[in-house]
């Protein structure tokens, strides 16, 4: 039977009859049925188109010819497991590999996020001979068991909300609602003395750390900038217990961040990681993963699939548009027009507390109340689903819910991202006449120079 010719209501009990119900779908009451997309498009079976600002595994857009033709052409002349010696393997590796700090040389190739992570851990399990790991508050990792343990974003929703007693939970970097925020004098260090006194804390159990890991930046957690110097000062507190540090590229890396190719690279050039792991944006859609490490030899790892020769070549093609296309240039201008767009919103919407990111990675914190930050998780949750109502995709995260994140296909436009934000206006004055809240501005003179102050009022 030929696919796509379904009603949508006969796709609906379909799904909940065979699909479990852990499997969600966005936007439950009445869902998407979306059967075709390009570039930063997708479309329902009525041919109505929506913006998709969400979805960062389509990295250089929905369906792009290059990269279906790459994959198509290779499935023609062979796909096969990677214990034979094939071009595609080695090329795409010494290619992915420039991207690179020199020193992280060595690379697997698997066949999801999850599987690069679950790998990391392993590497740093047997290279350390340690057992213990330190996580970060709402971090998730991926969904293989190994990474449930370590993902406080996925276990706390769990009946059993406590991590394993090998695992360690810090304190997620977080200057916007953290314990240590941006009126700090120095959060990189406050945030990294956190990690120290984890790992004095598991000394004096007698147990022993393999490895640190965070996403270089949290999305699941709400789209977190960890300040500059942060992962260094970690970095070096967690060798010095003999520990690897592992940095999890899965969502943001490939250009996303616009100034670096890399998110960890924000940091700086004088931080790199003992083990890189990536996923999603790698074959645009395509199952395949990778990371990379400074260790030559892992004992008894085998991947039938992983670097298979059209896997490779689509991950070829996703660099070639990358680089003939400039996505990682669209992605810091593309993503400096927005973010100035949202600064603009928050001047005046009450309910925008925060605006933080890089490149396309942005996330928009709402709030019931900027001093004391409450999270409007009800109201991000109307957002999106009005956005919806105006066929424009987004999606709300962080451990409240109240973060609406931007990471969309990074062909994104400047037009596309003045409708969003056009729209996002629209709906947050709904909305605050209905809560009540008015933002109001007078002018006044202070040495002699006219300011515009911002009064905030509750009506």
């Amino acid at each position: 039977m030929a696919t796509g010719n379904l009603d949508k209501q006969k796709t609906i009990d379909l799904r909940k009859k065979h699909v479990g119900p852990s499997c969600k779908v966005f936007f439950s009451h009445d869902p998407i049925k979306i059967v075709r997309a390009r570039g930063q498009y997708m479309y329902n079976e009525k041919d109505e188109k929506y913006l998709d600002c969400i979805n960062n595994v389509a990295h250089v857009g929905h369906c792009h010819p290059d990269v279906v033709e790459a994959g198509a052409k290779q499935m023609e002349l062979l796909n096969t497991n990677s214990r034979f010696l094939h071009d595609n393997l080695v090329l795409y590796a010494q290619r992915l590999q420039a991207t690179l700090p020199e020193k992280l040389s060595v690379c697997y190739f698997v066949n999801s996020g999850s599987e690069a992570n679950d790998l990391a851990l392993r590497l740093a399990w047997q290279y350390t001979g340690h057992k213990d790991i330190i996580t970060l508050e709402n971090a998730y990792h991926g969904h293989v068991s190994s990474l449930i343990d370590i993902s406080p974003y996925k276990f706390h929703q769990m009946a059993v909300a406590e991590p394993s007693q090998h695992v360690h939970v810090a304190l997620s970097p977080d200057i916007y609602r953290g314990k240590y925020c941006e009126d700090h004098p120095d959060p990189a260090t406050a945030y990294a003395e956190n990690v120290k006194d984890i790992i004095e804390q598991a000394h004096k159990k007698g147990r022993k750390i393999a490895a640190f890991i965070a996403e270089s930046l949290q999305s699941c957690g709400g789209q977190v900038i960890p300040p500059v110097g942060y992962f260094q000062k970690v970095a070096q507190h967690v060798r010095n217990a003999g520990g690897v540090f592992i940095a999890d590229e899965v969502q943001v890396g490939f250009g996303r961040v616009g100034t670096h190719f890399w998110g960890f690279q924000l940091q700086g050039e004088d931080f790199v990681p003992d083990i890189v792991t990536m996923g999603k944006p790698i074959g645009n859609g395509h199952p395949m993963s990778c990371y990379f490490n400074t260790v030559r030899r892992i004992k008894k790892t085998k991947h039938t699939f992983g670097g298979n020769p059209v896997s490779c070549a689509i991950g070829l093609a996703v660099l070639d548009v990358i680089e003939k296309e400039d996505l990682q240039g669209n992605a810091l201008h593309i993503g400096s027009y927005l973010t100035q767009l949202l600064d603009d919103l928050k001047k005046r919407h009450l309910l925008v507390g925060d605006v933080r990111g890089r490149g396309l990675f942005i996330g928009l914190d709402l709030v019931r109340n900027r001093d004391k930050r409450t999270p409007a998780t009800a109201e991000a949750q109307d957002v999106i689903y009005r956005l919806k109502e105006q066929r424009i995709l987004l999606s709300a995260d962080g451990p409240h819910r109240n973060v609406l994140k931007f990471k969309p296909p990074m062909c994104f436009s400047r037009e596309d991202a003045e409708l969003v934000v056009e729209k996002i206006d629209q709906i947050l004055t709904d909305l605050e006449k209905t809560l009540g809240l008015q933002m109001s501005e007078a002018v006044i003179s202070e040495n002699g120079h006219t300011k515009r102050k911002v009064i905030l009022q509750v009506m």
